[in-house]
C-alpha cells in the first residue's frame, strides 16, 4: 500500500490546512532570514552550500556516510538512514543498535524513528533481533498504513520485509549486566549512560531536510520502558518548510516538552536553530533543580542552512559535514556551575 495516497483518501481536508501553514512558515523565514546568529555553533549558509549532515555526538564515521551519501546524490532520509546504521552495525556503541545495553531481564529491544521532507514519518519501539530499525521505521513508513509498529508486530513485519534475525546481546554487555545486578543501582550517569543515542539531521543537495533517530535506551531499564527516541514531535521532528530537531538524553525528560517539535516551531516563530535549542532547554531547566541529575542535547537545523545545538551540561558534542568536511563541534551548556 502506498501510504501517501492511503493517508490523502482518508483526509483530503487536511491539504488546506498543511498549506496554510506551510505558507505561513514560509513567510516568518523570509523575515528572519538575516537575522545574525548567536554564536558560533550557528553557521549562516547565504550562498546554499548543501549538502549538510550533522548528528548527535562524536559519531565520525556515521557523520561521514551520511555526508558523502549525500554528496553521491541520495536523499536526505536515506543518508540519514545509512549514517545511523553505522552505529546500529557497531557492537562497541552499547546503546545503539546491536550490542546495545540490555534492560534489567537481559533483554536487548532498539528503539528508532525517521521522517522525510515531506512530512511523511514512522517509528518501532521495543523491537528485539533485527539490528536496523532506522531501516526498519522507514519500511513503516511507506510499506503500512502505520506510523508506529512495536514489539513482536515490529519484528515479524522486519523479517517479513527482508530483515535479517541475529542475538543483539553481547558477551561483553551480558557480563555488564551481571555486574550490575550485584548492585542494581539505577541512576543515569550523564553523558554516559544515556549519551550514546544517535540522532541525524540531513539536508540534500535539493535543500530537503529529513532525519532518523536511533537507540537501544537507556541501561538496565524496566522492561517495556521505551524513551523520546522513536516518539515523533519528542526525539526527532521535521517540517522541511522550517527545519528540523532531534534529541538525546534522558528520554522521560524530553517527552515532558515535545522537545524537537517545541525547537521547529520556535524556528517557525522566527529564532535561529541556536536560540530555538536554548529556549527548549530553558523549559527544562525553569522547572526546578532536577536537570542536575541528568543530561539533555538537542542539535537543529533550519531551511537556510544554519545550525545550532544546546545542552544542559558540558560534555556533549555534535558532528557536522559540509563542503567536505566532517568536524566534531564542541557544544555550549547552560549548568557553568
Amino acid at each position: 500500500m502506498n501510504r501517501r495516497k492511503f493517508i490523502k483518501n482518508a483526509s483530503l481536508t487536511g491539504i488546506g490546512i498543511a498549506a496554510s501553514s506551510a505558507l505561513n512558515a514560509c513567510n516568518t523565514h523570509s523575515n528572519e532570514e538575516n537575522k545574525k546568529p548567536l554564536n558560533d555553533n550557528v553557521t549562516t549558509l547565504k550562498n546554499k552550500n548543501f549538502p549538510i549532515s550533522i548528528c548527535t555526538w562524536g559519531f565520525v564515521n556515521a557523520n561521514a556516510k551520511a555526508g558523502e551519501s549525500l554528496k553521491n546524490g541520495l536523499n536526505a532520509l536515506d543518508a540519514a538512514i545509512a549514517g545511523v546504521a553505522v552505529e546500529e552495525e557497531d557492537i562497541r556503541n552499547t546503546t545503539v543498535g546491536k550490542g546495545g545495553t540490555p534492560d534489567r531481564k537481559g533483554n536487548v529491544t532498539l528503539d528508532a524513528c525517521v521522517m522525510d521532507s515531506n512530512g511523511d514519518c514512522g517509528a518501532v519501539l521495543c523491537v528485539e533481533n533485527i539490528t536496523n530499525v532506522a531501516a526498519l521505521a522507514k519500511k513503516v513508513m511507506t510499506d503500512t498504513p502505520h506510523v508506529i509498529l512495536a514489539g513482536k508486530g515490529a519484528e515479524e513485519f522486519g523479517y517479513s520485509q527482508g530483515f535479517k534475525k541475529e542475538n543483539l546481546l553481547t558477551e561483553s554487555s551480558k557480563k555488564a549486566l551481571d555486574n550490575w545486578k550485584k548492585t542494581s543501582e539505577y541512576k543515569p550517569i550523564i553523558n554516559i549512560e544515556n549519551h550514546d543515542t544517535i540522532g541525524m539531521l540531513c539536508m540534500d543537495k535539493n535543500g530537503d531536510i529529513a532525519g532518523a533517530c536511533s537507540t537501544s535506551g537507556l541501561a538496565y531499564k524496566m522492561k517495556g520502558r521505551v524513551g523520546d527516541s522513536p516518539i515523533i514531535g519528542s526525539g526527532l521532528f521535521i517540517d522541511n518548510e522550517v527545519g528540523g530537531a532531534v534529541a538525546t538524553g534522558l528520554g522521560e525528560e524530553v517527552v515532558k516538552t515535545v522537545g524537537s517539535f517545541l525547537i521547529v516551531e520556535l524556528m517557525r516563530q522566527g529564532k535561529t536553530p541556536q536560540e530555538a535549542c536554548e529556549e527548549a532547554i530553558k523549559r527544562i531547566t525553569s522547572k526546578g533543580d532536577d536537570y542536575k541529575d541528568f543530561q539533555i542535547a538537542y542539535i537543529a537545523m533550519n531551511k537556510a542552512g544554519e545550525t545550532g545545538a544546546y545542552c544542559i551540561h558540558k560534555g556533549f558534542a555534535m558532528m557536522k559535514y559540509q563542503d567536505d568536511k566532517n568536524e566534531r563541534v564542541e557544544v555550549d551548556y547552560f549548568n557553568k556551575i
